[in-house]
């Protein structure tokens, strides 16, 4: 399994036997739509049985430029027949619909591969615009990959011609012609993409018909080109699944859903208070959708109301969630300390992008780690997890809601722009399977002689609930210390003292009431751990999984709850030798481990904006192997013994 997969990241589209997975890349300008192509050949891959993994790449600008190299607007899918867990490292198929789209993304195709591009916008100008002395498509420079450049645009206009569009409203279908000629090269059904187009425009039918035509027309031209080389027809076998119901779902769309499943596994009402950002606003978005569950969404007018909003209905008995990404979280900080304060549950969604400020808005990272563990005024713990992809954000999110309402504490949810935006097929859970956490209130006085104590810890030291209105239980609450058990003002030090070591150890607790650190690939001990968290799973998964069929003795351990953090980690870690943690930023995680359990962590950082590709991991493993010094003073060598059988080998 480890060889074959391997060699489907690897290998470039030959002309001979049909590889086990493809990595396709449609780049143009942000008003191409090659965000909707991307989706759309999205869907009809999944309905073919394909595994698959997607990467939008938006431009940050809203509307820059037509034209521009900062403009550019990709998405690149990895598919095939075997099990996918990124998006793949290097395109096969480049569809370049203008000179920045190919500028920009021409360098990253693999030698070999094929670049199909609209020579109708290959023009002086734009040609100047993507900063080009001469044209690529004939002054060879595009030489060692395959070329297969035509009029794309004049191809559209002739096929929506009977429609009557002008030639700007003619050029919206372009992008349609393109996926219509991507649908016939990997053996693509048509239907689903003609069902969607007469739903969306079902009262334009014009533009319906305009687009489906020029769909029909890029299918029809695959078949009818006869071009010899680069352009041929590719079939790729459905993937081996598990029976069951399945569909594609962004980090988005599963982190919603997820916040859903939460709530109705608590009992509860679900409130959103949320502001709109990039790219933490699709949240917002899809729960809006959801009303019928018990869903109420609101759009504050910035941050601080948004949070403080969410911190009111969970005081009122609600489960308050609110979302936001790097900049916004930082205007949330006091509100979380409020939180944390009053000892309500909260759950508080981190779509992490490039930072500082407002950075890198439409690009992932991984920066906000010291921010979510660290990031307020006071000793404000609360406890952090970080969902590792797409699917994974929906049992993340449950997850986030059961210890906020099992602990009375805020909780953060990390995701990023990357899993946000993301696509992969899920297998959709059988709601059975998840055990309730009802929540549990207060429904009549707690002391002695019939007194109330709101603060009065149980052996977990978690307060009670009180919803407000309840009779003889009424109390306050806020931000100002408060007396042990009574809740009432103290600012005496030795209050303050007690009663921030309570908080701290009620989070603390929650380490005993998640899941032992497992090994995602490889062996409880060794040479070489690689430690990620988040959206890193994927590329250092199949990194350990190549190294490991090259006889490297290197495991991977990926962390959920970074927060705090697995009881046995500790242990687990000090039974390797080195430890190498691969990163979205300067070495955040490589420091918390450092500080929390003494051990060597290397860090292996990369802040461009972009994910990990596996071969800049699987490098890291192969120079670790090359050249640092094992205990014993020698060289360490990779192990060519035979490895014993490794754990989640199809993860």
């Amino acid at each position: 399994m480890a060889s074959s997969v391997a060699a489907a990241d690897t290998a470039p589209i030959t002309h001979t036997d049909a590889p086990e997975a493809v990595v396709v890349r449609f780049a143009g300008d942000s008003g191409d739509g090659m965000q909707l192509t991307g989706g759309q050949f999205t869907l009809s891959t999944a309905l073919a049985g394909n595994d698959l993994a997607t990467f939008p790449d938006f431009p940050a600008e809203i509307r820059a430029p037509q034209g521009t190299l900062f403009g550019v607007s990709a998405f690149q899918i990895n598919f095939g027949s075997t099990d996918i867990s990124t998006a793949g490292d290097a395109p096969d198929v480049l569809v370049a619909m203008n000179p920045a789209a190919l500028k920009t993304n021409v360098e990253a195709l693999k030698p070999g591969g094929l670049i199909i591009a609209d020579t109708g916008e290959f023009t002086k100008r734009n040609l100047e615009k993507a900063k080009y002395d001469s044209n690529p498509i004939e002054d060879g420079s595009l030489s060692k990959w395959d070329l297969l450049a035509f009029d794309i645009s004049a191809l559209t206009i002739e096929a929506v011609k009977p429609f009557g569009l002008g030639n700007k409203e003619a050029l919206r279908c372009k992008n349609m012609w393109t996926l219509g000629l991507a649908l016939w090269m990997f053996d693509r059904d048509r239907q689903p993409i003609v069902d969607w187009l007469n739903s969306k425009f079902a009262k334009k039918p014009e533009i319906a018909e305009a687009n489906i035509a020029a769909l029909n027309a890029g299918h029809a031209y695959g078949e009818t080109a006869e071009i010899a080389g680069p352009l041929r027809k590719l079939h790729l076998d459905p993937v081996q699944q598990t029976p069951g119901l399945y569909r594609t779902i962004t980090g988005a769309e599963a982190v919603s859903l997820g916040l859903v499943a939460g709530a109705q596994l608590a009992g509860l009402q679900m409130f959103f208070g949320g502001y709109p950002i990039t790219p933490a606003s699709a949240i917002l978005h899809n729960l809006t959708k959801m009303k019928e569950f018990g869903v109420t969404t609101f759009q504050a007018e910035d941050e601080i109301a948004a949070i403080c909003s969410a911190i009111g209905a969970s005081y009122a008995g609600h489960l308050g969630v609110t979302s936001s990404s790097g900049p916004g979280i930082a205007l949330k900080g006091e509100a979380m300390g409020l939180a944390v304060m009053t000892e309500l549950p909260l759950v508080i969604v981190n779509s992490q992008r490039g930072g500082p400020s407002t950075g890198l808005p439409t690009k992932t990272e991984q920066s906000d780690l010291y921010q979510a563990i660290y990031g307020r005024n006071g000793d404000t713990p609360l406890p952090v997890i970080a969902a590792r992809s797409p699917s994974d954000a929906f049992e993340c999110a449950i997850e986030a809601c059961r210890i906020a309402v099992q602990f009375m504490t805020p909780v953060m949810l990390l995701t990023d722009g990357y899993i946000g935006n993301a696509a992969e097929p899920w297998k959709v859970p059988d709601p059975n399977d998840y055990d309730p956490f009802p929540a549990k209130f207060l429904t009549e006085k707690n002391g002695p002689d019939d007194t109330l104590l709101p603060y009065k810890r149980d052996g977990h030291g978690v307060r009670p609930w009180i919803k407000p209105g309840t009779p003889g239980l009424m109390h306050r609450i806020g931000g100002i210390e408060k007396a042990i058990d009574t809740g009432n003002l103290d600012y005496a030090p030795t209050t303050h003292q007690a009663q921030t070591d309570a908080r701290k150890a009620k989070v603390d607790g929650v380490a005993n009431a998640v899941p032992l650190q497992d090994v995602s690939l490889g062996n409880t001990s060794g040479k070489l751990a690689v430690v990620g968290w988040g959206s890193t799973f994927g590329p250092i998964h199949q990194a350990v999984r190549r190294a490991r069929a090259k006889g490297m003795d290197v495991s991977h351990i990926h962390v959920r709850h970074v927060w705090p953090l697995p009881r046995n980690l500790g242990d687990l870690l000090r039974s390797y030798k080195k430890i190498l943690v691969p990163e979205m930023n300067t070495g955040q995680f490589k420091t918390v481990l450092r500080d929390q359990f003494l051990v060597d962590a290397q860090p292996l950082n990369k802040v461009s904006g972009q994910p990990f590709a596996i071969a800049e991991i699987e490098a890291a493993i192969a120079a670790f192997f090359d050249n640092i010094p094992d205990n014993e003073g020698g060289e360490v060598e990779p192990n060519r013994s035979q490895l014993p059988s490794v754990k989640a080998e199809n993860q």
